[in-house]
């Protein structure tokens, strides 16, 4: 499989040069899963079905666990080994590849928020040994996706605690074997006054309320729930949501998402460049010009996600602070993404024209361009650019190129 990357170097990190995918490589092995992805993608497109195929091979693969810690029986990837996996994942079915992203952003908070503390670390071990998979909870009501507000409160009582939540959306609920929720901290709590809980399906129950069939990444199966849980206090996480959203869970899931939608937009240019190769052997198609300003497009989206997760490595654990974090141009990475992948899919389906436009040939775009729809309205965009506008209002207009 010819997997391009978002970095040229593949997996390595920043400053380190890569070498040839070994099979125990993510790379080699995130290829493995990436070919029976794209094997099944058009089925879990048609009937809205959890692409079981891809995730068990990713469990086969031992990537549900790569980002645990070695100590604690993982591999110890990075984010940008992360981003790398959803890119090529993406490419051949985007809800595989949103799957994965989510589950790995909610990892991301079990490592980096759960250290030295004995119930989340025991869940890190199960994760890497037992290949859970974990889903998301923080779509809640009629809050519009406003994940910085509960409704839902914790109940205490003594050292147990319970909650019941109408959760609008929990993407592959149904299959998950645990779920990262957040509540109100109590009763008494502010709705801002969050905390972040992990919970296994030994925990919790499900409720479905509201189906999923909607336009474009289908087999994510993000039905809505009522959740129900009761188990211990040692699963709420020690440092508080406000922090674990601006340290880990914005700037992870933003790197990882757009990955995805870059891996999408990365098939739909693949496609339009075949059919121009096709097509150029009797005429040149029309639009050809649309294919330079597809893989333009791509480019820039690439080096977009390449320099955000660079500056992420690069400030990640330097301790400069929650307010730092908050005032990151990365959070307004998910916008530029998004809207650059819908960009780059549509100049793909203009290079193919009618060929783009059919469902039933073998340079449909349709698929790909469902998909990438998906992308600016996944906590939409307007929410994103209004919550940043103050930022936008007191901060400087550079006076130089690097400034």
């Amino acid at each position: 499989m010819n997997v391009q990357q978002l970095h040229p170097a593949g997996f390595a990190p920043a400053g380190r040069k890569a070498s040839p995918p070994s099979a125990g490589s993510f790379a080699a092995r995130t290829a493995i899963v990436a070919e029976i992805a794209a094997a099944t993608a058009e089925t879990v497109d048609r009937e809205a079905r959890f692409p079981r195929e891809a995730i068990d091979a990713a469990k086969q693969q031992k990537l549900l666990g790569a980002q645990i810690p070695v100590e604690h029986g993982g591999d110890g990837a990075s984010v940008s080994d992360l981003a790398e996996m959803c890119y090529a994942l993406g490419r051949s079915c985007a809800s595989t590849g949103m799957i994965f992203a989510m589950h790995q952003t909610k990892v991301a908070c079990l490592v980096r928020h759960g250290a030295g503390s004995p119930w989340h670390e025991r869940l890190m071990h199960r994760v890497a040994a037992g290949q859970m998979l974990l889903a998301s909870s923080t779509t809640e009501g009629q809050n519009g996706g406003n994940i910085r507000f509960s409704s839902a409160a914790v109940q205490h009582t003594g050292r147990r605690i319970s909650l019941e939540r109408d959760a609008t959306v929990i993407s592959y609920g149904a299959e998950a074997d645990g779920i990262v929720t957040i509540a109100r901290r109590d009763d008494a709590a502010a709705g801002s006054d969050q905390v972040l809980m992990a919970i296994t399906k030994d925990d919790y129950s499900l409720e479905p309320t509201m189906g999923w069939e909607t336009l474009g990444m289908r087999g994510t199966c993000s039905a809505g729930f009522r959740l129900r849980f009761e188990g211990s206090d040692e699963q709420i996480f020690p440092d508080p949501y406000e922090t674990i959203h601006a340290m880990t869970m914005t700037p992870v899931a933003h790197l990882c998402w757009s990955s995805v939608w870059a891996g999408n937009a990365a098939a739909a240019v693949e496609r339009a460049r075949l059919f121009v190769r096709k097509a150029a052997r009797t005429q040149m198609p029309p639009a050809v010009a649309h294919l330079t300003k597809a893989k333009m497009s791509l480019s820039n989206l690439r080096a977009l996600i390449a320099t955000h997760l660079d500056a992420f490595a690069r400030s990640d654990g330097a301790g400069s602070g929650l307010a730092a974090i908050e005032r990151s141009p990365i959070t307004l990475l998910k916008v530029q993404a998004s809207e650059l992948a819908v960009e780059t899919v549509m100049h793909a389906m203009r290079t193919c024209g009618l060929a783009g436009y059919r469902n039933d040939g073998e340079f449909s775009m349709g698929r790909y361009l469902r998909d990438a729809l998906s992308a600016p309205i996944m906590i939409n965009n307007d929410r994103i650019l209004a919550d940043a506008a103050p930022a936008s209002l007191m901060g400087a207009v550079p006076s130089g190129l690097r400034d």
